[in-house]
Protein backbone atom coordinates (compact mmCIF):
# COMPACT_ATOMS: atom_id res chain seq x y z
CA UNK A 1 0.00 0.00 0.00
CA UNK A 2 1.32 3.40 -1.00
CA UNK A 3 0.52 6.59 0.87
CA UNK A 4 1.06 9.25 -1.79
CA UNK A 5 -2.56 10.39 -1.36
CA UNK A 6 -2.42 10.48 2.44
CA UNK A 7 -4.42 13.32 3.99
CA UNK A 8 -6.40 13.83 0.77
CA UNK A 9 -10.13 13.43 0.23
CA UNK A 10 -11.83 12.03 -2.86
CA UNK A 11 -15.31 11.41 -4.21
CA UNK A 12 -16.03 8.75 -6.84
CA UNK A 13 -19.48 8.74 -8.42
CA UNK A 14 -20.82 5.44 -9.69
CA UNK A 15 -18.30 3.74 -7.45
CA UNK A 16 -20.18 0.61 -6.47
CA UNK A 17 -19.08 -1.65 -9.31
CA UNK A 18 -16.73 -2.06 -12.24
CA UNK A 19 -14.38 0.79 -13.11
CA UNK A 20 -15.70 3.08 -10.39
CA UNK A 21 -15.24 0.44 -7.71
CA UNK A 22 -11.64 -0.17 -8.74
CA UNK A 23 -10.92 3.56 -8.78
CA UNK A 24 -12.28 3.91 -5.25
CA UNK A 25 -10.21 0.94 -4.05
CA UNK A 26 -7.05 2.27 -5.68
CA UNK A 27 -7.41 5.76 -4.18
CA UNK A 28 -8.22 4.38 -0.73
CA UNK A 29 -5.23 2.05 -0.81
CA UNK A 30 -3.06 5.05 -1.72
CA UNK A 31 -4.11 6.72 1.51
CA UNK A 32 -7.04 8.91 0.47
CA UNK A 33 -10.27 9.15 2.39
CA UNK A 34 -12.77 8.20 -0.29
CA UNK A 35 -16.51 8.74 -0.53
CA UNK A 36 -18.52 6.71 -3.04
CA UNK A 37 -21.90 7.22 -4.61
CA UNK A 38 -23.85 4.44 -6.27
CA UNK A 39 -27.25 3.90 -7.88
CA UNK A 40 -27.92 0.32 -9.00
CA UNK A 41 -24.99 -1.54 -7.41
CA UNK A 42 -24.39 -1.24 -3.68
CA UNK A 43 -20.72 -1.44 -2.61
CA UNK A 44 -19.59 -4.92 -1.61
CA UNK A 45 -17.92 -5.89 1.66
CA UNK A 46 -14.36 -5.55 0.31
CA UNK A 47 -14.99 -2.02 -0.87
CA UNK A 48 -16.77 -1.01 2.33
CA UNK A 49 -13.87 -2.33 4.37
CA UNK A 50 -11.31 -0.51 2.22
CA UNK A 51 -13.23 2.74 2.62
CA UNK A 52 -13.31 2.53 6.40
CA UNK A 53 -15.91 -0.05 7.37
CA UNK A 54 -18.56 1.51 9.62
CA UNK A 55 -17.02 4.94 8.97
CA UNK A 56 -17.19 4.59 5.18
CA UNK A 57 -18.94 7.41 3.33
CA UNK A 58 -21.32 5.59 0.97
CA UNK A 59 -24.30 7.33 -0.52
CA UNK A 60 -27.00 6.31 -3.01
CA UNK A 61 -27.31 9.01 -5.66
CA UNK A 62 -29.35 9.74 -8.74
CA UNK A 63 -26.68 11.91 -10.36
CA UNK A 64 -29.14 13.42 -12.83
CA UNK A 65 -31.17 14.97 -9.99
CA UNK A 66 -30.11 18.49 -9.10
CA UNK A 67 -31.72 18.19 -5.66
CA UNK A 68 -29.93 14.92 -4.83
CA UNK A 69 -26.61 16.28 -6.04
CA UNK A 70 -27.07 19.41 -3.91
CA UNK A 71 -27.73 17.20 -0.88
CA UNK A 72 -24.57 15.22 -1.71
CA UNK A 73 -22.52 18.42 -1.75
CA UNK A 74 -23.86 19.35 1.67
CA UNK A 75 -23.01 15.89 3.01
CA UNK A 76 -19.46 16.01 1.64
CA UNK A 77 -18.97 19.48 3.11
CA UNK A 78 -20.15 18.27 6.51
CA UNK A 79 -17.99 15.13 6.48
CA UNK A 80 -14.82 16.26 4.67
CA UNK A 81 -14.90 20.04 4.74
CA UNK A 82 -12.98 20.21 1.47
CA UNK A 83 -12.46 17.86 -1.44
CA UNK A 84 -9.16 17.23 -3.21
CA UNK A 85 -10.21 14.79 -5.94
CA UNK A 86 -13.52 14.48 -7.78
CA UNK A 87 -13.95 11.51 -10.13
CA UNK A 88 -17.04 11.75 -12.32
CA UNK A 89 -17.53 8.11 -13.22
CA UNK A 90 -21.34 7.78 -13.17
CA UNK A 91 -22.75 6.95 -16.60
CA UNK A 92 -23.72 4.15 -18.93
CA UNK A 93 -24.97 3.17 -22.35
CA UNK A 94 -28.55 2.71 -21.03
CA UNK A 95 -29.79 1.14 -24.29
CA UNK A 96 -28.52 0.57 -27.80
CA UNK A 97 -30.57 2.48 -30.36
CA UNK A 98 -29.95 3.69 -33.90
CA UNK A 99 -31.12 7.18 -34.84
CA UNK A 100 -34.36 5.79 -36.22
CA UNK A 101 -35.01 3.97 -32.94
CA UNK A 102 -33.86 6.83 -30.72
CA UNK A 103 -36.88 8.79 -29.58
CA UNK A 104 -36.49 12.10 -27.81
CA UNK A 105 -37.10 10.65 -24.35
CA UNK A 106 -34.36 8.03 -24.68
CA UNK A 107 -32.00 10.63 -26.20
CA UNK A 108 -32.52 12.94 -23.23
CA UNK A 109 -32.12 10.06 -20.76
CA UNK A 110 -28.79 8.93 -22.18
CA UNK A 111 -27.41 12.47 -22.32
CA UNK A 112 -28.59 13.10 -18.77
CA UNK A 113 -26.98 9.93 -17.39
CA UNK A 114 -23.62 10.67 -19.00
CA UNK A 115 -23.37 14.45 -19.47
CA UNK A 116 -25.82 16.14 -17.12
CA UNK A 117 -24.51 14.03 -14.24
CA UNK A 118 -20.96 15.26 -14.84
CA UNK A 119 -22.12 18.87 -15.09
CA UNK A 120 -24.36 18.73 -12.01
CA UNK A 121 -21.86 16.99 -9.73
CA UNK A 122 -18.95 19.17 -10.81
CA UNK A 123 -20.92 22.39 -10.44
CA UNK A 124 -22.14 21.44 -6.96
CA UNK A 125 -18.79 20.18 -5.67
CA UNK A 126 -16.46 22.75 -7.26
CA UNK A 127 -16.77 25.21 -4.33
CA UNK A 128 -15.36 22.48 -2.05
CA UNK A 129 -12.41 21.54 -4.25
CA UNK A 130 -9.05 22.53 -2.83
CA UNK A 131 -7.43 25.50 -4.51
CA UNK A 132 -3.84 24.80 -5.46
CA UNK A 133 -4.28 21.02 -5.27
CA UNK A 134 -7.68 20.13 -6.66
CA UNK A 135 -8.28 17.46 -9.27
CA UNK A 136 -11.38 16.86 -11.40
CA UNK A 137 -11.21 13.63 -13.41
CA UNK A 138 -13.99 12.82 -15.86
CA UNK A 139 -14.54 9.32 -17.23
CA UNK A 140 -15.42 9.58 -20.91
CA UNK A 141 -15.04 6.76 -23.45
CA UNK A 142 -13.37 5.71 -26.67
CA UNK A 143 -16.88 6.16 -28.09
CA UNK A 144 -16.40 9.90 -27.59
CA UNK A 145 -13.59 9.72 -30.17
CA UNK A 146 -14.83 7.15 -32.69
CA UNK A 147 -18.62 7.09 -32.34
CA UNK A 148 -18.80 3.77 -30.53
CA UNK A 149 -20.39 0.53 -31.65
CA UNK A 150 -23.81 -0.11 -33.19
CA UNK A 151 -26.62 1.78 -31.47
CA UNK A 152 -24.28 4.01 -29.42
CA UNK A 153 -25.14 7.30 -31.11
CA UNK A 154 -26.50 9.08 -28.03
CA UNK A 155 -23.85 7.58 -25.73
CA UNK A 156 -21.02 8.60 -28.07
CA UNK A 157 -22.47 12.10 -28.33
CA UNK A 158 -22.62 12.46 -24.56
CA UNK A 159 -19.10 11.13 -24.04
CA UNK A 160 -17.73 13.48 -26.71
CA UNK A 161 -19.45 16.34 -24.91
CA UNK A 162 -17.73 15.30 -21.67
CA UNK A 163 -14.42 15.87 -23.44
CA UNK A 164 -15.50 19.37 -24.43
CA UNK A 165 -16.65 20.09 -20.89
CA UNK A 166 -13.29 18.89 -19.58
CA UNK A 167 -11.26 21.17 -21.83
CA UNK A 168 -13.41 24.23 -21.21
CA UNK A 169 -13.51 23.79 -17.43
CA UNK A 170 -9.74 23.21 -17.34
CA UNK A 171 -9.29 26.73 -18.69
CA UNK A 172 -11.82 28.22 -16.26
CA UNK A 173 -10.22 26.86 -13.10
CA UNK A 174 -6.53 26.70 -14.02
CA UNK A 175 -5.77 29.94 -12.18
CA UNK A 176 -7.21 28.39 -9.02
CA UNK A 177 -4.70 25.56 -9.14
CA UNK A 178 -7.33 22.96 -10.06
CA UNK A 179 -6.64 20.55 -12.92
CA UNK A 180 -9.38 18.98 -15.02
CA UNK A 181 -8.68 15.94 -17.16
CA UNK A 182 -10.57 13.08 -18.77
CA UNK A 183 -9.99 9.41 -19.43
CA UNK A 184 -11.27 7.64 -22.54
CA UNK A 185 -11.27 3.90 -21.83
CA UNK A 186 -11.66 1.45 -24.68
CA UNK A 187 -12.76 -2.16 -24.23
CA UNK A 188 -12.65 -2.75 -20.46
CA UNK A 189 -13.81 -6.19 -19.33
CA UNK A 190 -15.27 -7.17 -15.94
CA UNK A 191 -17.79 -4.34 -16.07
CA UNK A 192 -21.60 -4.29 -16.24
CA UNK A 193 -21.33 -2.35 -19.51
CA UNK A 194 -19.97 -5.22 -21.60
CA UNK A 195 -21.71 -7.91 -19.57
CA UNK A 196 -24.99 -6.28 -20.58
CA UNK A 197 -24.41 -4.78 -24.03
CA UNK A 198 -21.66 -6.77 -25.78
CA UNK A 199 -22.23 -10.17 -27.35
CA UNK A 200 -19.62 -12.92 -27.37
CA UNK A 201 -19.17 -12.41 -31.12
CA UNK A 202 -18.64 -8.66 -30.74
CA UNK A 203 -16.22 -9.23 -27.87
CA UNK A 204 -14.13 -11.63 -29.96
CA UNK A 205 -14.02 -9.21 -32.89
CA UNK A 206 -13.01 -6.32 -30.65
CA UNK A 207 -10.26 -8.29 -28.93
CA UNK A 208 -8.84 -9.33 -32.29
CA UNK A 209 -8.46 -5.66 -33.21
CA UNK A 210 -6.60 -4.57 -30.06
CA UNK A 211 -2.87 -4.34 -30.85
CA UNK A 212 -1.66 -5.25 -27.35
CA UNK A 213 -3.61 -8.50 -27.59
CA UNK A 214 -5.87 -8.25 -24.56
CA UNK A 215 -8.87 -6.43 -23.19
CA UNK A 216 -8.45 -3.75 -20.60
CA UNK A 217 -9.41 -4.30 -16.97
CA UNK A 218 -10.75 -1.78 -14.42
CA UNK A 219 -7.31 -1.53 -12.78
CA UNK A 220 -5.92 -0.08 -16.03
CA UNK A 221 -8.28 2.85 -15.65
CA UNK A 222 -7.81 3.12 -11.89
CA UNK A 223 -4.03 3.37 -12.29
CA UNK A 224 -4.42 6.36 -14.62
CA UNK A 225 -6.85 8.01 -12.20
CA UNK A 226 -4.34 7.47 -9.38
CA UNK A 227 -1.67 9.33 -11.33
CA UNK A 228 -3.99 12.18 -12.27
CA UNK A 229 -5.03 12.46 -8.61
CA UNK A 230 -1.42 12.70 -7.44
CA UNK A 231 0.83 15.75 -7.16
CA UNK A 232 2.91 14.35 -10.03
CA UNK A 233 0.24 15.37 -12.56
CA UNK A 234 0.06 19.01 -11.50
CA UNK A 235 1.14 20.38 -14.91
CA UNK A 236 -1.39 18.27 -16.82
CA UNK A 237 -4.81 19.81 -17.43
CA UNK A 238 -7.35 19.83 -20.23
CA UNK A 239 -5.96 16.49 -21.41
CA UNK A 240 -7.55 13.21 -22.44
CA UNK A 241 -5.78 9.99 -21.46
CA UNK A 242 -6.63 7.22 -23.91
CA UNK A 243 -6.67 3.75 -22.34
CA UNK A 244 -7.37 1.32 -25.14
CA UNK A 245 -4.36 -0.89 -25.84
CA UNK A 246 -3.75 0.79 -29.20
CA UNK A 247 -7.30 0.17 -30.38
CA UNK A 248 -7.54 3.86 -31.30
CA UNK A 249 -4.51 6.08 -31.82
CA UNK A 250 -4.88 9.80 -32.43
Amino acid sequence: MTTDLASTTALVTGGGVGIGRQIALRLARAGARVAVTYRTHEPDAELVDALGGPEAVLRPLEATSEAEVAALATDIADRFGTLDVLVNNAGGLVQRATLGELDAELWRTILAVNLDSTYLVTRALLPLITRGRGRVINISSLAGHNGGGPGALAYATAKAAVLGLTRALAKEVAADGITVNALAPGFIEATPFHDTFTSAEARAATLAAIPVGRAGVPEDVAAAVHWLASVDSGFVTGSVVDINGGQYVR
